[in-house]
């Protein structure tokens, strides 16, 4: 008598571990966040982190291109950028996201130009409304490193989560990237 009770007790016991483990595994994952990479990128470089990030994340990727390209020639580029800069100008954009409402994380890369972002991913951030989205800068450079692009993506994007972790690369590249991936939670440890 005392071995069936037994059994019908370790019965009863599995029956209703079984049953709570169903409904653990039946109740909704939160969704893993929606993200794209737009860049920016006159030589390259900024281009090699974003696809490394893509890489490493998945996402969509975007590249943030203007209806007037920029000279092919660097001082040139450079003149012409400060001038842009220090102007205030926003350059039309020869692409669009189709649905940014989609996208919850927006992975967003820039060149450092005359200590800023480029004018390029100036008119990325007027575009659109990214009020609430998180915005993690990754920012390219040859010698000027981080100095105001941080600051000046949170300046143009009102409403935004911007990361106060950004990657800053010197040129293209990506030593550490996924390490920083890593800390930000987007890659598992």
């Amino acid at each position: 008598m005392k071995k069936l009770l037994a059994l019908a007790l370790s019965f009863f016991a599995a029956t209703n571990a079984n049953a709570q483990n169903a409904q653990e595994s039946a109740a909704p994952e939160a969704a893993a966040p929606k993200i794209l990479v737009a860049y920016y990128s006159w030589s390259g470089n900024t281009k090699e982190v974003a696809e490394a990030i893509h890489k490493n994340i998945g996402g969509d990727l975007f590249a943030i291109e203007t209806v007037q390209a920029y000279p092919e020639e660097y001082r040139e580029t450079t003149e012409q950028a400060k001038k842009e800069i220090n102007a205030g100008y926003h350059p039309e954009l020869a692409n669009k996201v189709a649905d940014i409402a989609q996208y919850d994380v927006i992975f967003l890369g820039s060149p450092n130009w005359w200590g800023t972002i480029a004018p390029a991913v100036s008119s990325f951030l007027a575009s659109y409304d990214l009020n609430g989205k998180t915005v993690i800068p990754f920012i390219t450079h040859g010698s000027g490193g981080v100095q105001n692009t941080v600051s000046t993506i949170k300046e143009q994007c009102k409403g935004c989560n911007v990361s106060d972790n950004p990657w800053v690369g010197f040129r293209n590249r990506t030593f550490g990237l996924k390490g920083w991936l890593k800390d930000l939670g987007y890659i598992a440890k």
